[in-house]
């Protein structure tokens, strides 16, 4: 029994324009004329081909596929379109403005679905962030049953899933409702898959990771292979506060937009990003043809690790400056610009010469002066000015490689006195160091009488730009978050400053 025909109808789903999912409103319309089926309002090919998908959806699902003239404008006109997650209400909307589906109240529920030649729900990519826009604007959702564990995690808004487009129809005529899903499931334990202790010495790294992690600081490790530099790397995020649900929500959107997808056991994981030294720019920073995010975006809230620094390529190292310092990344193309976050942690790791033995007993070094020379000189000035942290490591000792390793610091201990940090930070009403901004340095990073002249008199022997001030005192801020001290002493900004010598040896001696 059929409803009776309206010839237009409206229902709403969503776009996806980066990190944004603007609401769609889809209308259809029939109309008389010769059979026709056009859809309008900017679409995308794949957007335009799902007219022969809904074709063949409601002929084998048993529906009448109106003859006609039928107009599907998708609205805004002006906003871009892609991906099939449009198939569904093109053609519920088909089916009410044809009287075989009476559902006045459809507005007020977002469809999401491709369609299979079948009728068949298959999933989309991406319908996380349509969810959280879903839940901020209390509206009910309907989406492939696949999709349900990531629609799921946002929370706040009533979702049901369905496998068939016969099962969506039910639902809406009353007939045969629809499971809802389940609340949002709880954050993923961090599994401890690697602990601090099994690094053998390198008390002096350890001590670096320390402050990196309380403080959200960047951090250059400079040393021979098998010294330690990637499971040190590996092991600071273990090290770092657990996610809250606003952060855990934004680094799970930012992944499903990527192309890449979000693992839903993930959820409340701080990324950890490793590229090989011979990604692209576009592939670190971001682009493509849909301006997706790249790895700077994916380790947001987390570790970008960049092992073999110096072998990456000058342009991608150089692309890194501009989110390392404003922690985002504006992605620009012909049709669209998109502002990805970008508030990553680096990590990076390189050799002090090209074969990697500098400094190593026995000569073992056959590396010309110039040749080094020009090898550390890949990592630019204003690049090294904007890394918080940059040790030299030397390589592990006999003694501590063959012999019965002493009790050390493992990494529960070493995330209590992180968190203990952080605590201080916020009981001060302040966030880790790296994060201060320039205006709040003067208030929050207050010297005693004996730092400020050391502080000064290294600034007349060792001239130095202001940024590298600011991230010196940054760092000293954190060294005393963790002695909970509210001033930073001698001994902090001396540390301090031990901490940020790799790399410009030569440069103060000469």
């Amino acid at each position: 029994m059929n409803a009776r025909p309206r010839r237009v109808a409206r229902c709403v789903s969503r776009a996806q324009i980066g990190l944004h999912a603007p609401l769609v409103e889809i209308e259809v319309n029939l109309g008389s004329g010769l059979p026709s089926f056009s859809i309008v309002g900017l679409p995308a090919t794949v957007v335009k081909e799902s007219k022969e998908r809904v074709r063949a959806a409601l002929v084998n699902a048993s529906f009448e596929f109106p003859a006609g003239r039928i107009t599907v404008n998708l609205a805004p006109a002006d906003l871009p379109k892609d991906g099939g997650r449009f198939d569904l209400p093109i053609a519920l909307g088909i089916l009410v403005a044809s009287g075989q589906l009476d559902a006045p109240d459809l507005e007020g529920v977002e469809l999401y679905g491709e369609l299979g030649l079948a009728g068949e729900l298959k999933p989309v990519p991406g319908l996380l962030l349509a969810a959280a826009h879903a839940a901020r604007d209390r509206h009910a959702m309907i989406v492939p049953a696949a999709d349900l564990p990531e629609v799921s995690l946002p929370g706040g808004t009533e979702i049901y899933g369905a496998r068939h487009l016969l099962e969506v129809h039910d639902h809406l005529a009353h007939r045969r409702r629809l499971g809802r899903c389940g609340s949002r499931p709880a954050c993923a334990a961090e599994r401890e898959r690697t602990d601090l202790a099994e690094v053998r010495g390198q008390s002096r790294a350890k001590r670096a990771l320390l402050i990196a992690a309380a403080g959200a600081h960047s951090l250059l490790m400079v040393g021979p292979p098998g010294c330690g530099k990637t499971m040190l790397a590996q092991r600071l995020p273990g090290l770092l506060p657990p996610l809250d649900p606003d952060e855990a929500l934004e680094v799970a959107s930012i992944a499903a937009v990527s192309g890449l997808g979000f693992d839903p056991g993930r959820w409340g994981q701080r990324p950890f990003r490793a590229p090989h030294h011979t990604a692209s720019a576009q592939a670190i920073i971001g682009g493509g043809s849909r301006a997706r995010p790249g790895e700077v975006s994916l380790a947001h809230h987390g570790v970008l690790f960049l092992d073999e620094f110096a072998e990456f390529d000058r342009r991608v190292l150089e692309a890194l400056r501009e989110p390392l310092e404003s922690g985002s990344v504006s992605v620009s193309r012909a049709s669209t610009q998109v502002v990805y976050p970008a508030g990553f942690q680096l990590v990076a790791a390189m050799n002090p010469c090209p074969c990697g033995w500098l400094g190593a007993a026995a000569g073992r070094c056959r590396c010309p002066a110039a040749r080094t020379a020009r090898y550390r000189e890949r990592i630019s000035g204003p690049l090294l000015d904007r890394i918080d942290l940059r040790i030299e490591m030397s390589a592990v000792s006999p003694e501590e490689l063959a012999g019965v390793a002493a009790a050390a610091e493992g990494t529960a201990e070493t995330r209590e006195r992180v968190g203990a940090a952080r605590a201080f930070q916020r009981c001060h009403s302040r966030g880790p160091g790296a994060r201060l901004p320039v205006a709040a340095l003067g208030r929050d990073c207050a010297l005693e009488p004996a730092a400020r002249g050391l502080l000064e008199r290294a600034l007349r022997r060792f001239p130095t730009s202001a940024r590298s001030v600011h991230r010196l005192l940054r760092v000293a801020r954190t060294i005393a978050d963790l002695d909970a001290r509210p001033v930073i002493t001698e001994e902090h900004l001396a540390e301090a400053m031990s901490l940020r010598r790799a790399l410009e040896v030569e440069e103060a001696g000469a």
